[in-house]
Parts: C-alpha cells; structure tokens; sequence
C-alpha cells in the first residue's frame, strides 16, 4: 500500500521501520521541524523520525502547519491508500483526515477509552494502573475517540518506571500497527466504536505536579516518582538543592512524612515508607541512593522538604 507516516519522537521510530520493513510503499514521512539543541542549543536538531526516514530513503516533509488549502494539496497528491500517524505533535484537521483511501490509523499507547490524551504512559502509572497497552485506532476529529481495530494489553510491573514503559510500548506498537495495515489490506480490519464507560483523559504533565508531597501514602509517592521517571522527574528539596529521584521501591517503616528513617534512604510517607533507589542532583549523573549518601549530608531523621 501507498502509505503517508506522520510522526516525530523515538516512540514512532519503530512502527515507521516496521511499515518499511513490511513492504510498504512510504511516499512521505511528516515529521516536526527541526528544533535548537545540540551543543549550547546553537544546531537546529531535526527529530527522531527525520533521522529514521533519511536513513530509510523516505522523503521528510515538516510544514509548519496542516490547516491550509496548499497543506492539503500536497497531502492529497501523495495518493496515500492510508496515514499511519504516531505522536506527531500536530492535529490533523478533517481535510486530511478525509484524504486517504482507507482513512488515518494511529498507534495510541493506552487501552482505549482509558488515558485518551497527551500523556497516557505516565498517567497510568501515576493513577498505578497494573497493566497499560496499545491500541491501533482509525482517527475522527476528536481526541482519540475513533474506533479501535486492534489491542495488545501489557503488565504494568510494580516498580516500572514510564521510561521502560514507553520502550516497552513503542515496540508493541510498531508490531501491532504492522499487522492492523496486513489486516487493512486484505479487508479484514473490523474496527468497534469505542464505549462510553471508562473514558479517562491523560493530561499534560505540568511542572507544578512534580514535586513529591510525602504526605501522600507510600504508594501513591512511589507511583507519582516512578510515573515521572526519567522525564520530568519526580523531586524533593535538600538544602535549596533540587533532587530528582528516578527509582523506588516501597520501603518498611513509619515515621514524619519526608523523615529519612535509614542509611539506605527510606523516606517516611504519610503512610508507609518508600526507599529511594536512584536520584539525581540537579546538573549532575544518577546516582544510585548509597552513592549519593556519601556525598551529602543527611542522616537518620533528617526530614526532606
């Protein structure tokens, strides 16, 4: 099949590759515009799916916006059968959404209609939900509301963090979209309308939800720190000095919310205890909870703001 891919982070990579890999004619790959990083933000960096569809000879294109008549000429002489889209970062008003034969198919990292939205990795672990997944949806103008073709559920461990979620996911989603599209072109993709129970929305991460309250009972303290790891990062102050903490575990003991109860950096909640096992000082490399102990100052009954 014809088939037009619109992504740009890592998550995307993999289901790009399987397209490819499988057969597929990829006539375009849409992709963000290359933003300032590198050294001292100075390089314009192009994203992770650019990087992936030079190397796959798939022409890159990353207009800056969809909603105009040119946008849709250029998309409608591309001919797709289908759009595969994966975290493109851009809406895609409904005069794309109409343009190809078979309609756009999106690899969404929830079990749909559950975690709709832009952050659906993180706030399942946040909300410690025991299993997450991915789902192949065929897109409409709402958000994430179409109808699902295919599923795959994964277990969501104790101590997963997002990040190893997220690697766990993309991978999933590239096979589960490469056989929706072997399904798609044999006519045996059945797509159900979502139901209505158990919609839940994952919003946006926001800066003001980072900081651990350890008030909070243990288990949703390691949930919070384990669902914001490693990006942005679950943190406590010490000393005027920020502190992320990319790995826990629950811990054993009771105490003041945020009173070290240990020399291996059991942190007291306002219920239960979790032990820190991996942080990181702001400017610096994770460390793990020992290492970090011998480096500053905090002793038992030390309390964390």
């Amino acid at each position: 099949m014809r088939i037009v891919f619109m992504g740009t982070p890592d998550f995307a990579v993999p289901t790009l590759a399987e397209i490819v890999g499988s057969g597929h004619e990829v006539v375009a790959a849409y992709t963000r515009a290359p933003a300032a990083g590198g050294r001292r933000g100075l390089d314009l960096v192009p994203s992770p799916v650019h990087r992936a569809a030079e190397k796959l000879g798939v022409p890159v294109l990353t207009p800056s916006t969809l909603r105009t008549d040119e946008a849709a000429e250029a998309f409608a002489a591309h001919a797709a059968d289908v759009a595969v889209v994966v975290a493109y970062g851009r809406i895609l008003p409904q005069a794309i959404l109409d343009l190809p034969r078979l309609g756009c198919l999106n690899v969404h990292a929830s079990l749909l209609p559950r975690w709709r939205g832009a952050a659906p990795i993180q706030r399942a672990i946040m909300a410690g939900d025991a299993e997450s997944g991915v789902a192949v949806m065929k897109m409409e103008a709402g958000l994430d509301t179409g109808p699902v073709g295919l599923i795959e559920r994964v277990a969501i461990g104790p101590d997963m963090t997002a990040g190893e979620l997220h690697d766990r996911l993309m991978i999933v989603g590239g096979d589960l979209m490469g056989r929706a599209l072997a399904a798609l072109e044999r006519g045996a993709l059945n797509f159900t309308p979502q139901p209505e129970d158990g919609v839940t929305y994952a919003a946006k991460i926001e800066k003001s939800e980072t900081r651990i309250d350890w008030q909070q009972p243990a288990r949703k303290v390691h949930d919070h720190i384990r669902g914001l790891s490693p990006f942005p990062g679950a943190w406590f102050d010490l000393g005027g000095m920020r502190v992320k903490v990319l790995r826990s575990t629950l811990g054993a003991g009771a105490g003041r919310p945020g009173e070290v109860l240990d020399d291996r950096l059991t942190v007291a909640c306002g219920e239960g205890a979790v032990r820190l096992v991996e942080v990181q000082k702001a400017g610096s490399r994770a460390l793990a909870a020992e290492e970090f102990l011998r480096g500053v100052e905090l002793f038992k009954g030390a309390v964390l703001a």
